[in-house]
């Protein structure tokens, strides 16, 4: 009795991806299924990067399909493509980006822009061609947490070279201006600079460009809604009530304003003494998962309080570089790879495909 495609789709099937919460086959991330004999190669193609995921997700799917009866040997390959989601309405794309990702909260200190940098890194190390933009005018920090002391160039005197670091491309108003120097600047001051950073930086070919936003929900929120073409954004909480409360009103603006969120990152959720190993809940436990629950939004990940995260990016090293194998970096790149997935999971942006219609009175 020969193999049919049926067979092996319905082994396919039995597989459900941790990271896309469904199988490949209803994800749309098969290729290709070839049948010579018993031998059969499958095809996969990803939309969102996971490198270190690819070789785990071949065995994994090749188990299913040498269960199936007359299959003698299986072949899997798993790649990569990532393509443009779909925005806000009447927003225009940024040259040379595909996709565009806010890093928010509604509140400060809760490790908003360390998430933000070590996801950014995280998904450059899956694969992704990765840029990252300081929109907190005020008080910028990816300067010093990507260990960049320099300025932009300009070959043209009208547009800015992103600086390169560890992987990725970004840029800052801190790259512009002396670390300690405050911008003592008005609303409208300020959304202009965020805007005129986004555009008329020269993003060279990006899968995702992170945008760290400032807390709350002001002036650079509305105008990121608005005018930048977001294609989801990750909210950053802590467990403790107050945060989360902030938390919910950050995830209920981007809701109004059609910006799909990606999910929920849980900051600082338990503390492990590094002296006796006793862990312990500082700013108490569940929220995270209260609020996904509560708001129907995937809980992403949890992070633990810990002093080497701190340690690394003020060192200039945040910790998926400065220990890419450790427990928590894991646990980043764990986490970049669900917001890719989600994001996969989102309409594509076909606008590229189309061609612009000029109508003229002749």
């Amino acid at each position: 009795m020969s193999l049919s495609k049926t067979q092996i789709e319905g082994a396919i099937k039995g597989f459900v991806d941790p990271y896309l919460e469904t199988d490949l086959l209803s994800a749309k991330c098969i290729n290709n299924i070839a049948i010579d004999g018993d031998k059969v190669k499958v095809e996969v193609m990803l939309g969102f990067p996971a490198k270190a995921y690819h070789g785990e997700l071949a065995a994994k799917l090749k188990e299913k399909i040498m269960a199936v009866a007359g299959v003698g040997v299986a072949e899997v390959t798993v790649g990569t493509k990532i393509t443009a989601h779909s925005v806000q309405k009447g927003v225009q794309p940024i040259a040379g980006v595909k996709n565009i990702i806010a890093v928010a909260s509604g509140k400060g200190g809760v490790g908003k822009s360390t998430t933000a940098v070590n996801l950014a890194l995280a998904l450059s190390q899956e694969g992704a061609n990765v840029g990252i933009l300081d929109a907190d005018i005020y008080g910028p920090s990816q300067p010093r947490m990507l260990g960049v002391n320099a300025k932009p160039e300009s070959a043209d005197g009208q547009s800015l070279q992103p600086l390169r670091s560890h992987g990725i491309q970004s840029m800052s108003i801190g790259y512009l201006i002396e670390e300690e120097t405050p911008m003592i600047w008005r609303g409208p001051m300020v959304t202009q600079a965020l805007q005129q950073l986004l555009s008329d930086t020269r993003w060279d070919n990006l899968d995702y460009l992170i945008i760290d936003l400032p807390p709350g929900t002001g002036d650079i929120q509305l105008t990121l809604a608005q005018r930048v073409p977001v294609s989801g954004a990750v909210i950053v909480t802590t467990p403790q009530d107050i945060a989360l409360l902030d938390a919910r009103r950050g995830l209920k603006m981007f809701e109004k304003v059609d910006v799909a969120v990606l999910g929920i990152i849980e900051n600082m959720s338990i503390h492990i003494c590094s002296s006796c190993g006793h862990e312990e809940h500082i700013f108490g436990t569940g929220g995270g998962n209260r609020m996904s629950e509560e708001y129907n939004v995937p809980l992403l990940g949890a992070l633990p309080l810990d002093i080497r995260i701190r340690q690394e990016t003020d060192g200039g090293r945040p910790t998926v570089v400065a220990e890419p194998e450790s427990r928590i970096a894991q646990i980043y790149r764990d986490i970049a790879r669900r917001v890719g997935a989600k994001l996969s999971q989102q309409a594509k942006d076909y606008s590229s495909k189309f061609p612009k219609i000029v109508v003229q009175n002749t």
